[in-house]
């Protein structure tokens, strides 16, 4: 049983892993109830541009990814608040246009190799102990933020108008949810994967939703449903010799079912 943790990079997998696990539900939460989830799929998809640009030109592919999930994340806000596209519509346009950049810049580089297909599905063994240190402290600071302004996200959440009425800066917490959002889909990459990240910071809050219990207890299930799936799904793909990330995901969905039929 505690062969897994003989292995460096099995420990480094599963201490980034809970940490994500953490992170992710907080920013779900916030995001679902205002039926924004797409935002995540979005940031994953201009994560990879962000990816794509570290490789091509010798950079630290988590950091691009970071910085590039920023940018847009204010881009995105901006075209949002300003009203003149949608906000599906905006999310479209980044989606389609990052992934765009990610092809471009993959073809310039010719083609696919080893280390991009971690990042597109995820892959423990290349976590290193300066991701897990990167993980770590962006994640603390995620989750500070998350609870200095909890009151006001709660508030925003379920009514944007009133909030702003009673003279909370809508505009601004916006804007930071969304670059939390950039910040917590960057930091999984190395785990999930681009293509899959959006699913664990979406699917185990769903989960917790089908409760129906108090907003405080749905988020403590949330985080129990994360936690769960990233650690079961590390320890089987070792044990099943299978991707760590889509593993992951399929834990997630089989609690999310499981909670379905029960309640």
């Amino acid at each position: 049983m505690l062969e897994p943790f003989q292995y460096g990079f099995m420990v480094r997998g599963l201490e980034a892993g809970v940490i994500i696990s953490l992170v992710a539900p907080l920013i779900g939460m916030f995001l679902v109830l205002r039926r924004y989830s797409l935002m995540a799929d979005t940031l994953a998809h201009v994560a990879l541009a962000g990816v794509a640009i570290g490789l091509w030109l010798g950079l630290n592919p988590m950091m691009t990814a970071i910085a590039t999930a920023t940018v847009s994340c204010v881009g995105i806000e901006r075209l949002r608040t300003a009203r003149r596209v949608y906000g599906e519509s905006a999310l479209a346009l980044f989606l389609s246009g990052s992934l765009a950049v990610a092809v471009v810049l993959i073809s310039l580089a010719h083609g696919f190799n080893v280390e991009l297909f971690s990042f597109l599905f995820g892959s423990i063994v290349t976590v290193r102990h300066s991701d897990v240190v990167i993980i770590l402290l962006l994640g603390t600071l995620v989750s500070a933020v998350i609870l200095l302004l909890y009151k006001e996200l709660v508030f925003i959440s379920f009514d944007e108008e009133a909030a702003q009425v009673s003279g909370i800066p809508t505009k601004v917490i916006n804007t930071i949810l969304i670059i939390l959002t950039g910040l917590t889909v960057s930091l999984a990459i190395p785990i999930v994967g681009v293509l899959l990240i959006s699913a664990l910071i979406v699917i185990p809050v769903l989960a917790a939703l089908q409760l129906r219990v108090s907003f405080k207890h749905t988020i403590l299930y949330a985080e129990a449903f994360s936690v769960f799936s990233v650690v079961a799904g590390i320890l089987g793909s070792f044990y099943l010799d299978l991707s760590a990330g889509g593993t992951i995901v399929l834990v997630t969905l089989a609690i999310f079912l499981a909670v379905l039929l029960l309640k």
